[in-house]
């Protein structure tokens, strides 16, 4: 048995103890020691004679609350980047939930639940059923009865981290885990059915299953690609360099893939993935979220101001007919409500002008970016900025008009 990291191919670690050690610190190297994440997966891969032939990506769990170094829209991240992997229809997804928590809020079911509405691809597992409250189990769930699922539910009890700090064995688990099962008088009916090993043999069956039928339209995509180029092969046969309508196809070809590139960048779908900062999209959606609530919070209101403000308001509308107590009404004037609001309005032009700016720049830093793919074409590649960058500096007059 031994394991092989992608990011050390040469080295063969035999000793798992140092497999955990090695993911810890490859994590710690590429999001930093204070609990940032990273979309990059770390690739272990496992030989054993005693193990199922399984691809598994064990995708972060939502954090609603940023600590350490994670961004303000910590979760946000975190979502997007499971369902980049969830999305894929040739996964099966696991969905874990706690069994001390209530499943009508559980946060997997709810996001597999979006990209698998009729829960073709979904397997529910519930752990810690050993921490339920005693007098209560969750037999409903695992018998598939209270929020069914095609694929039902699989129960598991893990190591506590106790067990795992003691440096319990994992055969030792798996027969405590075992012996849960059947001793408990909720579970003992079903216990062939639960467990880490059965999950193990559902996984690998239903997953073999699950590509299987997959397959053909696998087939279909790939022979349409096949056909493609091979229609592509045939036009390279006559192929003449200085053919005009060939310049001009390859032209159109730059320029639509330089709108793709930019699109990706502000979606945020984009082949490469920029791991040391923000940019594009992401860097736009920080300038939303962060940067203009913050620079709302940095202005100044003084309450003792803004009623004196409203009172001289109040009186300059009525002038002399000056009225006291209950004569003047519950309601402010309309004229001096107006004058007011307008004033605490115009506060707000500042910080959205300069939102504005920020986000300018950045469309433009992204624009650059994204011809950088036609360097060899220097010409093309100013022409290109030119127009695209005149184009986002107009439509920033006509916003910086509308606020």
């Amino acid at each position: 048995e031994y394991a092989e990291f992608l990011h050390c191919k040469s080295k063969k670690f035999t000793d798992f103890d140092e497999v955990r050690q090695e993911i810890e610190a490859e994590t710690d190297r590429v999001t930093g020691t204070n609990k940032g994440i990273s979309p990059v997966p770390i690739n272990l891969r496992v030989y054993s004679p005693h193990v199922l032939n399984l691809t598994l990506i064990d995708l972060p769990g939502i954090t609603k609350v940023p600590v350490g170094d994670q961004p303000q829209d910590i979760e946000y991240q975190i979502k997007d980047m499971i369902l980049q992997f969830i999305s894929r229809e040739s996964s099966l997804i696991l969905a874990v939930t706690p069994a001390n928590m209530d499943l009508a809020n559980s946060d997997a079911l709810k996001m597999a639940k979006e990209v698998d509405p009729q829960g073709l691809r979904t397997i529910g597992v519930i752990t810690k059923l050993d921490l339920m409250d005693e007098g209560t189990d969750a037999r409903d769930v695992l018998e598939n009865k209270l929020l069914p699922l095609r694929r039902g539910y699989i129960g598991v009890v893990n190591r506590s981290q106790k067990d795992i700090d003691g440096k319990k064995d994992i055969r030792a688990a798996l027969a405590a885990e075992r012996k849960f099962f059947l001793s408990h008088p909720a579970y003992r009916h079903m216990a062939d059915r639960m467990g880490t090993p059965h999950l193990q043999k559902v996984l690998n069956q239903q997953l073999t299953n699950h590509i299987r039928e997959t397959l053909p339209s696998l087939r279909s995509k790939l022979q349409s690609q096949l056909l493609s180029l091979e229609k592509e092969v045939e036009e390279y046969k006559n192929f003449r360099p200085d053919d005009p309508t060939r310049k001009t196809k390859a032209l159109l070809q730059m320029v639509q893939q330089f709108g793709v590139d930019f699109e990706k960048r502000i979606e945020g779908s984009g082949d490469q993935v920029d791991t040391l900062e923000l940019s594009g999209g992401a860097r736009i959606n920080r300038i939303f979220h962060e940067r203009f609530p913050f620079e709302l919070v940095k202005m100044e209101f003084d309450e003792k101001d803004l009623r004196r403000e409203i009172s001289y308001a109040i009186k300059n509308i009525h002038g002399v007919r000056q009225v006291t107590g209950a004569a003047t009404g519950l309601f402010t004037p309309d004229l001096a409500f107006e004058a007011i609001v307008k004033k605490q309005v115009v506060k707000l032009k500042e910080p959205c002008l300069k939102c504005v700016d920020l986000v300018i720049q950045e469309l433009i830093n992204t624009v650059r970016q994204c011809t950088s793919k036609l360097g060899s074409y220097p010409r093309l590649r100013e022409e290109t900025e030119r127009i695209v960058t005149t184009h986002i500096r107009e439509r920033e007059g006509k916003t910086k008009d509308q606020v």
